[in-house]
């Protein structure tokens, strides 16, 4: 495995015939190596799989976990070796931004909404360094989890308007055996908070075998189910339309049901696909 810290490093690469990148912040996990074994299989024997590793500072809002983000250098540089990652790419923050930087890339439809609502500016920054990446990389395609199923789809959207080359690929969210999605937060929850936190997964399904039901049913049965865990704090619950992210309602085909619930200090996404 190679391992590259530096822009000027990345250039100088040789180009695979096929690059499939697995954009990270780190503190890799279990849905990280599926992503890297589906990357794999598209890469197929001639192509590499790169993963980058990089808390990108202006994705988070001010007041955030930016500062206490695991930084796990060597167990994820242990972690890309063992899942046979060809590239990593770690840089710093100061090799991917200048200090008087002024360009930035910005998504205004998508985005407004669910995370970009409850965390301004915040879809700005992954679209301006997700950008950066397929640039420096060359990436011939990119693999995004559907946990973050707002962020991958403006991420297609970026692909789509501004005509990169780079193929998007979606992964199914990878769940623990209770059911919580695999997220490099999860570690900042207490034992207490952890056991609460399966309550996420469990409102989901409950608002799914609840069948055609109007929005405001289906919000009242998750809030319901979130609501027994004492140490849930709902941030949303919406049910939206897939495509366009805007409120339905009533549940109909091609409907995603999207919650946010801090558990403590922790604040933890999910998803489901209803129709």
């Amino acid at each position: 495995m190679r391992i590259i810290t530096t822009i000027e490093e990345a250039r100088a690469q040789p180009q695979a015939k096929c690059r499939v990148l697995v954009p990270t912040m780190g503190a890799l996990h279990e849905a990280h190596g599926q992503m890297v074994h589906v990357a794999r299989k598209h890469a197929g024997d001639d192509g590499e799989v790169a993963l980058s590793i990089f808390v990108n500072p202006l994705q988070f809002e001010p007041g955030s976990d930016y500062e206490r983000y695991p930084r796990l250098e060597k167990m994820d540089e242990e972690f890309c070796r063992k899942a046979g990652v060809d590239l990593l790419f770690r840089p710093s923050v100061a090799d991917m931004y200048a200090d008087d930087r002024s360009v930035f890339v910005e998504e205004s439809f998508l985005s407004n909404t669910l995370e970009g609502e409850s965390r301004p500016g915040h879809f700005r920054g992954v679209c301006t360094v997700v950008a950066k990446l397929f640039n420096i990389l060359s990436a011939d395609a990119a693999l995004f989890g559907e946990k973050d199923f707002q962020q991958l789809m403006i991420v297609r959207r970026m692909v789509r308007d501004l005509n990169f080359k780079t193929t998007i690929i979606a992964v199914p969210t990878v769940r623990e055996e209770d059911g919580l999605a695999f997220s490099s937060r999860n570690q900042y929850l207490n034992n207490e908070e952890r056991n609460q936190a399966t309550v996420l997964h469990k409102a989901l399904l409950a608002a799914a075998d609840a069948g055609n039901k109007s929005e405001i049913e289906i919000v009242q049965i998750v809030r319901r189910v979130i609501n027994e865990a004492p140490l849930a704090r709902i941030d949303y619950v919406e049910l939206v339309d897939a495509e366009t992210l805007k409120p339905i309602e009533r549940v109909r085909p091609n409907s995603l049901l999207a919650v946010a619930v801090f558990f403590g200090k922790t604040r933890l996404i999910d998803n489901f696909r209803l129709a």
